[in-house]
């Protein structure tokens, strides 16, 4: 009885966590469809006067990006903007050969007018942050855009969003991801699906009420004296950009988020790539909530409200944490329900939880109508989405609950880049990209582990208690199975 009772109370506790976060993202939701009501009246600068067009420094930190440099490069070179007002610094980490093929791309860019140049390190401390941190001390411009490899952003794409800095409060303008290669595989659909809620149901959520929100890391603007009050950038956590980010509104600097401006970027096409990206982010989230908890419930110039928004925000990759855990443990609740007759009356009550995923399914439906648009069709498709994406986050949930476990205890790991592929149809190989990880993480071997695991979970169904058996978690013990499969198999045979 005493496992009994040691497991009823863990799920127990897992699961209202994940209902807090449900009715959090249904608040933003609230916020997100209040959002569209609103005129957006920001003071803006005006464009037409010459006077009023600020100096501006595109920081593009880079790292061996073979097959992705040139066209970051010749992409930037399009940007409308007057050249006598704009700098690009190439911020350039490399070790392989495209050290030298970026110098001599720069060189002929230099020749259209272009005011580029390649800053190099031989010391790579910070990472990113690092590179971002050395650029600066250079920077020509009142305010630095930041671009990834992958990223494109369009012609126009400067004077979209330069002209809200006329407000003298506002330190980031974000803008929206899009996504090139969004259809290329299930892979590429999921990311994408869960990258679009953030863009749109979160990051508008947060904004249009005044809560924190972060920068991106990439697809956005800083202004310089907002990154140097907040602190300047530190390479203490993998997610920099969520660190400086909250450092800079705890220091009443505000956000302004556009959704309405899209950045275009390539997803992950490969699951090990997805890992490292995964792991980087989440392990990054739990890193930052431990630095951050206790400067937002210290900080007397925000809300109860925006405490609470913040604090759930920091512990977004912990959530899956506690779907890890309310997966396990729901297999020997399964016995437990059926064991001890006395516990009926809890289990009715546990049972009102699975409306925090129906609250997950009406918030994402939102945010998928906006972009597919409305009707039984489109709502049909959604349907599988949704679950095609659930199924698969949860077989997410060992490797990143991993890397959150990591975050939250301080062991420290080096920035995994992400390797790009410049690949968006089937008919692209990424088979030969030198950057990918060779080999197979233990975590692995779990995850096939806990494949058979949900697998012996769906036979419980059939065998439990004396009523011809208990189907109430069979669902979700399937989804499991799919997810944990989906992950495993792919991790295995998509290894070169």
């Amino acid at each position: 009885m005493i496992f009994a009772t040691l497991t009823i109370v863990i799920y127990t506790i897992a699961l209202l966590l994940i209902f807090l976060y449900a009715l959090a993202q249904l608040n933003l939701l609230f916020n997100y469809l209040a959002s569209k009501k609103h005129i957006d009246d920001s003071a803006v600068f005006d464009f037409s006067n010459p006077d009023e067009i600020p100096f501006v420094t595109i920081q593009l930190p880079v790292y061996n990006e073979m097959y992705v440099m040139e066209r970051l490069l010749d992409n930037i070179a399009l940007l409308d903007y007057p050249k006598d007002k704009l700098e690009i610094q190439v911020l350039d980490d490399s070790t392989d050969e495209t050290v030298k093929s970026t110098f001599d791309q720069i060189e002929k860019l230099k020749l259209t007018g272009l005011d580029i140049k390649q800053i190099t390190r031989t010391d790579r401390t910070g990472f990113k942050a690092g590179a971002l941190k050395e650029g600066l001390k250079v920077a020509k411009g009142e305010f630095i855009a930041i671009f990834d490899s992958d990223f494109l952003p369009k012609k126009d794409w400067l004077k979209k969003t330069i002209p809200y800095f006329k407000n003298e409060e506002i330190g980031v303008v974000q803008t929206r991801w899009g996504h090139i290669n969004r259809n290329y595989s299930i892979l590429t659909k999921i990311q994408a699906f869960a990258l679009d809620a953030h863009f749109t149901l979160e990051q508008v959520g947060r904004n249009s009420k005044g809560h924190f929100i972060n920068f991106n890391g990439t697809a956005g603007v800083w202004r310089k004296s907002c990154i140097l009050d907040a602190g300047n950038w530190e390479g203490d956590t993998l997610t920099e950009d969520l660190d400086l980010s909250y450092r800079a509104q705890l220091k009443n600097w505000k956000f302004k988020y556009l959704e309405d401006v899209e950045t275009p970027a390539e997803l992950p096409v490969i699951i090990s790539a997805a890992r490292s990206q995964q792991f980087r982010w989440n392990k990054g989230g739990a890193e930052n909530f431990r630095k951050m908890l206790w400067r937002v419930l210290k900080n007397e110039n925000i809300s109860t409200k925006t405490k609470v928004h913040g604090v759930l925000h920091l512990l977004n990759s912990t959530m899956f944490l506690n779907v890890l855990i309310v997966a396990v443990l729901s297999i020997p609740m399964l016995y437990i329900k059926n064991e001890y007759a006395h516990l009926k009356p809890y289990f009715y009550v546990m049972s009102f939880f699975v409306i925090s995923t129906v609250i997950f399914f009406i918030c994402y439906w939102i945010m998928y109508k906006n972009i597919y648009g409305s009707g039984v069709k489109n709502f049909i498709k959604y349907i599988g989405m949704f679950f095609t994406f659930f199924s698969i986050a949860m077989g997410f949930s060992l490797h990143n609950s991993i890397a959150v476990l990591e975050g939250h205890f301080g062991k420290k790991s080096e920035f995994i880049r992400t390797p790009k592929f410049n690949i968006n149809s089937l008919k692209d190989s990424w088979k030969d990209n030198k950057y990918i990880k060779k080999g197979l993480s233990i975590h692995v071997l779990f995850e096939g582990i806990l494949t058979l695991y949900f697998a012996f979970g769906m036979y419980s169904a059939f065998v439990v208690g004396n009523q011809g058996g208990d189907f109430g978690l069979f669902p979700f013990h399937l989804m499991l199975f799919l997810g944990f499969g989906y992950v495993f198999t792919k991790s295995v045979f998509s290894k070169v």
